[in-house]
């Protein structure tokens, strides 16, 4: 449940009235009929307290409330209600129209808040229509419909670091094991069908880890689970390439998962990125430790080995992990931080 259809339908405009004057010692009292108030607006915000899409699940109609219609005395109906859609940050909002999408907002701030459906404006009452030659207008117009689309949303999840690896290198366990989430865990392949997010606390420090779900070979193309993996990592600062210390081809690997980043969008293989090779609590792996070290050292990576079901090695994962998201941070922050330019204003000088 990350990407959604549903229907917004602003408020309908109530109506305009035909009323006139009757009140004793005014014989020509003359209309006063009331307008019809405003339909309601749907606006879409995000707010952090909501992780996914779920609730969209059964309920995909909404509608604002319409405005109430006029009356007599020239008073005004009643404005509608407006709709306040809760979604998660990260949200991007598209309007589709003859199967085409056209992004309205990409809701990535706490707070953040857009118009996505108008309500119709209320009709008049027979007040304005009076004029000298009618007097007595019988005339009223109906409230304009509310907008109505047909929006997508589509969620590609915020998160200070994104879990990557294949199927089943227990990247569930190791979110269960830093943080409070309780993602689906078991042994076998594709478990995990949609991201996680884990809030992680460690000394001063937290951050938000997202688990994104396992890729295979060519998921650039769409395979397995393809695209749903790749976009949602895009939104994230720093990329942990979880690795199964059980693996044959350990290397093969961590260049496999670099390759379909780069052929999915090269700015993904750009984020800073940590190496961790799991699952050391097997024996089998304990007895190739040595030789694993050693490899990845002639090749210049550095690499953590944890164990995600014992935590051995976590803390000092957790450690660098907070390291390269503060760094990662700050030089973001600096691309966009503003320019601000001063411009003086010239002296006037004074006679």
């Amino acid at each position: 449940m990350d990407k959604v259809e549903i229907i917004a339908w602003g408020g309908n405009g109530g109506d305009g009235v035909v009323s006139f004057r009757r009140e004793k010692f005014v014989p020509f009292g003359g209309p006063d009929g009331g307008d019809g108030g405003a339909g309601g607006n749907i606006y879409i915000a995000a707010d952090r307290s909501v992780t996914t899409l779920r609730q969209f699940r059964r309920k995909k109609h909404f509608k604002a409330v319409s405005g109430r219609s006029g009356s007599k005395q020239k008073r005004h109906g009643a404005k509608g209600d407006d709709l306040l859609i809760v979604v998660p940050l990260g949200t991007m909002i598209f309007l589709k129209e003859e199967e085409q999408e056209v992004l309205l907002a990409d809701l990535s701030q706490q707070g953040q808040k857009v118009l996505v459906a108008k309500g119709g404006t209320g009709g008049l009452g027979n007040v304005h229509f009076a004029t000298a030659r009618n007097q007595a207008p019988r005339v009223a117009t109906k409230g304009e419909p509310g907008e109505e689309l047909c929006l997508i949303l589509d969620l590609k999840l915020i998160a200070d670091v994104g879990i990557i690896g294949y199927p089943n290198v227990g990247k569930s366990t190791l979110l269960a094991a830093v943080s409070k989430a309780k993602p689906k865990i078991a042994d076998y392949p594709f478990t995990t069908r949609e991201p996680a997010l884990g809030v992680v606390e460690t000394g001063m420090k937290t951050f938000v880890v997202a688990e994104i779900p396992g890729l295979i070979d060519d998921a650039h193309l769409g395979r397995g689970l393809g695209h749903d993996f790749l976009r949602h990592a895009e939104r994230t600062k720093v990329l942990l390439h979880l690795l199964d210390g059980s693996s044959p081809t350990l290397i093969d690997d961590m260049n496999n998962l670099n390759r379909e980043l780069t052929l999915f969008k090269p700015s993904l293989a750009q984020k800073p990125q940590l190496v961790a090779v799991n699952k050391i609590d097997l024996p089998q792996v304990q007895s190739r430790l040595p030789d694993v070290k050693q490899l990845f050292s002639s090749l210049g990576v550095a690499v953590f080995f944890v164990s995600a079901v014992t935590k051995r090695g976590v803390p000092e994962l957790l450690s660098a992990i907070v390291e390269v998201v503060d760094r990662a941070s700050r030089e973001q922050a600096e691309l966009e931080m503003p320019v601000v330019v001063f411009r003086p204003k010239p002296r006037i000088k004074r006679r």
